[in-house]
């Protein structure tokens, strides 16, 4: 039980997202700290997206991979997320990200999406993308999840 009373081992991976991802005063999650919003939650997909912003810049100027990768392993670990049973959790076990353009930080929105390609007994695997506001690829990465029964 957590303190806002509600049991989310009882839950699905799908269930228990959608219950806190909606909830007014919900668990806090880095994508408070980002700003991301959840755009959608289903079984084997998850989109988030962020408006980018100043403080996000790295050293010159344009946004910070950092922020792509997070945008990436958030959609991509929500991904498997889903799809698995009560009480079953999961980790990222590894994390590859390729980045093919820069973003500027003065607030353009970057969407991630992530899909499942494989959930096992014990592993799971998914890959994920971030566009800019024109659909542009700005980022593409894979996981590998370890699930814990």
């Amino acid at each position: 039980m957590t303190t806002t009373g509600i049991d989310y081992s009882a839950l699905s991976g799908l269930d228990m997202l959608r219950t806190a991802m909606t909830m007014e005063d919900r668990p806090p999650y880095i994508g408070d700290l980002l700003g991301m919003e959840v755009d959608a939650l289903e079984h084997g997909r998850a989109v988030f997206a962020l408006q980018t912003r100043p403080d996000f810049a790295n050293p010159l100027g344009t946004t910070h991979g950092g922020i792509c990768a997070t945008l990436l392993d958030s959609v991509m670990g929500c991904a498997v997320h889903t799809t698995l049973d009560a009480g079953v959790g999961y980790t990222t076990l590894e994390l590859k990200v390729n980045y093919i353009r820069s973003a500027p930080t003065d607030g353009r929105r970057l969407t991630a999406t992530g899909t499942t390609i494989h959930v096992g007994r014990t592993t799971a695997t998914a890959e994920g993308r971030v566009v800019d506001e024109q659909g542009r690829l700005v980022a593409h990465g894979t996981t590998t999840c370890v699930v814990f029964r």
